[in-house]
C-alpha cells in the first residue's frame, strides 16, 4: 500500500480491537459454585457448540429483545451439550454470559492515539450483535468513533459491501478515502476492497506475507503516511 492520506480508518472488533479471555475456565468455575462439576474438556466442547450456535444465529441479535432470544437459545444449546447435571438452560445462559470477558488487544490504544494524534477519524466495522456498542463502552473505547457498524443491526455482514458502505455514508465520507484493517482475509480484507476501501490484513502470528498484511495495529499510522 503507497502511503497515503485518509479520512477515516476502520477497525474490526473481535480480533482486531477485542480480544476475549478463554471462556472455558471461568464458566468451568461458575457451573461448579453452583454443584455443577464438569471436567474442562467437557465444558470446551459445549462451548464449542454454542459458539457454533451464535454465529449462524449472530443476525437475530439486533435489538435488546432479539438479544435475550439469542442468548437464551445458547444457554440452552450449552445446557444441552453439557448433558445430565447442566443447570437450567435460563441459569446456563446467565453463566454463559458472565464467563464472557473482553479486553483491548495490547497495541490497540497505542495506534488510536497515534491516528488521533494525526487527526484520522475511527470507527468500526464488526460480525456481532447490538451489544457490541455497550461492550467498547464498558472498555472505555466507545466515545472514540465516529460510527460503530455492527452486523446485526445493519443487517449484513462482513465480506457483504452493504455493511462498509453502511459505515462510510455514516461517517460522510467518500469509501476511496478510508482504510479498514481486520484479522480476517475475506470478511475484512477482501470485503472491504470490494467495497470500494482500501484495506490492511492484521495478522499477528506473522504466517501471511504480503505487501498488505501488517503484524501490529501500531503499524497503521506509519503505513498511511499521516
Amino acid at each position: 500500500m503507497a502511503p497515503s492520506s485518509f479520512d477515516l480508518v476502520l477497525l474490526d472488533a473481535f480480533g482486531t480491537l477485542v480480544a476475549m479471555d478463554p471462556p472455558a475456565p471461568v464458566l468451568r468455575a461458575e457451573l461448579a459454585a453452583a454443584g455443577h462439576h464438569f471436567d474442562e474438556q467437557a465444558v470446551q466442547r459445549a462451548l464449542d457448540l454454542e459458539i457454533a450456535h451464535y454465529r449462524a444465529r449472530m443476525h437475530i441479535g439486533r435489538d435488546r429483545a432479539g438479544l435475550d432470544g439469542l442468548r437464551a437459545e445458547c444457554g440452552q444449546v450449552l445446557a444441552d451439550a453439557l448433558g445430565p447435571g447442566a443447570p437450567p438452560a435460563p441459569e446456563a445462559t446467565r453463566m454463559l454470559v458472565a464467563s464472557l470477558r473482553f479486553r483491548l488487544h495490547d497495541d490497540a490504544l497505542g495506534a488510536m492515539d497515534a491516528l488521533e494524534a494525526r487527526g484520522v477519524r475511527l470507527g468500526v466495522v464488526s460480525n456481532w450483535d447490538c451489544a457490541l456498542p455497550d461492550h467498547l463502552a464498558a472498555l472505555g473505547v466507545a466515545h472514540r468513533f465516529v460510527v460503530i457498524a455492527v452486523s446485526a443491526p445493519v443487517g449484513a455482514a462482513k465480506p457483504d459491501p452493504a455493511i462498509f458502505l453502511h459505515a462510510t455514508t455514516r461517517a460522510g465520507v467518500d469509501p476511496r478515502r478510508v482504510l479498514h484493517v481486520g484479522d480476517r482475509r475475506v470478511e475484512d480484507y477482501q470485503g472491504a476492497r470490494d467495497a470500494g476501501l482500501q484495506a490492511l490484513l492484521l495478522d499477528r502470528t506473522g504466517a501471511a506475507a504480503g505487501p498488505d498484511v501488517i503484524t501490529t495495529l501500531a503499524d497503521i499510522p506509519a503505513i498511511i503516511g499521516r
